[in-house]
């Protein structure tokens, strides 16, 4: 997509300012909850958003009217009584939200050089399917998946230690969480499995922390094979529908909403400058406040809209050696190839060589990524056969991504207005490279192409606004997270963080953030906010079975196909 300046040449208006109770800056799912949550209590909230859409990672954009979520491919939890949809029947937004299952037999499709496993939405006939596959490790893959869930049943179970004598407990009935806390995937996979092959297929949703085995906890990566062990499932109308669940239901709170309103700096007052009142606009212009919740990146937060000089020297030193995750190449396409008679489905597609995946990672973000025909390591997901209702009969939607190095983008990081012609031809080069890793996945789709588009690191940058692009916070790694994290308390007084460098990274993680920050701030149990309501309740459908679609979508389904069909038979006039 191709990035344009941001206009700053707004009135300055620095005497006239509005006071509220709470200030969240940006309008991501994770600061969006902390919005409702407060407003629900009563406060008087802005959401204040530098983009001209809400929802940062989670917002929606359209190419030649299809649609397409850079940041949302696909959410677990989802069934009735799990911790996602709780989580968003205890925020009020469950009536609003519509989510289809994706394919239960295989919600992921790993293709590891020549070889193909399916991820199956069930914890046991994972392992049945995996032993299977591979006989001589039977016992093993059964034990190691085995403590994946116990160590991350321990995990959850940390917050329901109430009170000084529970607390003593915990030591003994969080035993497994104790014992491999401190270790990578890559260690712990190691003591358990041998074969080079069924490696890669357990760390290939390592991608979803954008970041190699040797540096993934080991108990973060059960956490989210535990989010996934029951499927994956995908909102209707992609991640934009779920942000006008959460803005609707600030507004009606009484919160409200500003796009187009950039945050320059974070105000501090009091002794030392530790206290945090306000925000100063890009125009100049000033908001106050009793709290400010950034649900910006961390660094930009530190940085830039506070400023190390205002910092202890302790949380400097913490920022120096502050690594964040990677970014990404982002390549969306608009396709008229019949994709279910290609083999596709509402599964992801996890495409990499048959190689140790942390040498594969180790070359993936080297910074030349010019190198080579191909990009052999990509993610795959096609919106429209997730959510059929918003397939055409004709036009399918693909979102395509591989991890890179921000370095390879450094000589143009200062282009802030119309890029560069030299910029423009590399772009067209990982585009290019891009369509052939692609085409080892999809064969003859090159020859399907409508419409394309690559988003760049840089683009990332200008629309998320995260330090150099990164997709996941901070690095999933050891250093991280945990009591390693950044706190949603921060040392300046009334300044709180959430997002995915706090908590959790993923859509359900960031929004679970945004609800605990909120608890900090209302002095309450995060349960409390996250209650289930029982007048709100999620609707769900198969995205491989319409058998059970209601009426107002079969509906929706036929209108969109017969406008696709008018549209065509006017062209061919």
């Amino acid at each position: 997509m191709q990035e344009t300046a941001k206009d700053s040449n707004s009135t300055i208006d620095t005497d006239s300012s509005e006071r509220f109770d709470s200030i969240i800056i940006g309008s991501g799912a994770g600061g969006l909850a902390t919005a409702i949550c407060l407003a629900r209590a009563g406060k008087k909230v802005v959401v204040l958003e530098q983009h001209d859409v809400p929802g940062g990672w989670c917002h929606s954009f359209y190419l030649n009217g299809h649609r397409f979520t850079p940041g949302v491919h696909y959410v677990g939890l989802m069934a009735e009584g799990e911790a996602t949809n709780d989580l968003y029947r205890g925020l009020g937004i469950a009536n609003d939200l519509v989510f289809f299952r994706m394919n239960p037999d295989a919600y992921e499709h790993v293709l590891v050089g020549e070889e193909r496993f399916d991820f199956p939405a069930n914890f046991d006939l994972l392992i049945e399917r995996l032993s299977q596959r591979f006989p001589k490790e039977e016992k093993q893959i059964y034990k190691y998946l085995h403590l994946t869930r116990k160590v991350s049943e321990e995990l959850y179970s940390l917050p329901y230690f109430k009170g000084f004598w529970q607390k003593l407990t915990i030591p003994f009935k969080t035993k497994h969480f104790g014992k491999y806390g401190m270790f990578s995937v890559r260690k712990v996979i190691g003591w358990h499995i041998k074969n080079p092959l069924l490696k890669n297929i357990l760390n290939i949703q390592c991608g979803d922390h954008g970041a190699q085995p040797k540096k993934v906890p080991f108990v973060l990566h059960s956490a989210l094979m535990y989010h996934y062990f029951q499927g994956g499932y995908y909102p209707m109308g992609g991640g934009g529908a779920l942000i006008k669940a959460m803005t609707n239901k600030l507004k009606e709170y009484g919160g409200e909403l500003r796009t187009s309103t950039a945050v320059k700096t974070i105000i501090l007052e009091g002794d030392q400058r530790k206290k945090a009142v306000g925000v100063t606009l890009n125009n100049g212009k000033k908001l106050y406040a009793s709290t400010i919740v950034s649900n910006a990146d961390v660094g930009i937060t530190y940085n830039n809209l506070i400023g190390r000089e205002n910092l202890s020297k302790s949380l400097q030193q913490k920022l120096a050696k502050t690594k964040y995750s990677s970014t990404s190449l982002m390549l969306f396409l608009i396709v008229d190839m019949d994709l279910r008679k290609a083999g596709l489905d509402s599964g992801n597609i996890w495409m990499m060589p048959n190689k140790d995946t942390d040498d594969f990672y180790d070359s993936m973000l080297e910074s030349d990524i010019s190198k080579g025909d191909a990009f052999e390591g990509m993610f795959i997901s096609c919106t429209t056969l997730k959510d059929p209702s918003s397939f055409d009969g004709k036009y399918h939607s693909i979102e395509a991504i591989t991890l890179v190095d921000f370095k390879a983008f450094e000589k143009f990081k200062n282009e802030n207005q119309e890029r560069s012609q030299e910029y423009l031809d590399f772009k067209e080069r990982l585009m290019q490279k891009m369509l052939n890793g692609l085409e080892k996945a999809i064969p003859g789709i090159r020859n399907h192409i409508v419409q394309k588009d690559l988003g760049t690191p840089l683009t990332n940058k200008y629309y998320v606004n995260t330090t150099d692009g990164n997709i996941y916070g901070t690095e999933k790694s050891l250093k991280h997270i945990g009591p390693f994290a950044y706190k949603a308390k921060s040392e300046i007084e009334n300044l709180y963080l959430c997002g995915a460098s706090i908590l959790s990274h993923g859509v359900a993680g960031v929004s679970h953030s945004g609800v605990d920050t909120a608890a900090q701030i209302l002095e309450c149990d995060p349960d409390e906010l996250k209650k289930p309501q029982e007048n709100q309740h999620i609707r769900i459908y198969e995205a491989e079975d319409s058998t059970d679609y209601p009426e107002w979508m079969l509906k929706k389904i036929a209108v969109k196909t017969a406008r696709a069909k008018n549209k065509s038979a006017d062209i061919n006039t």
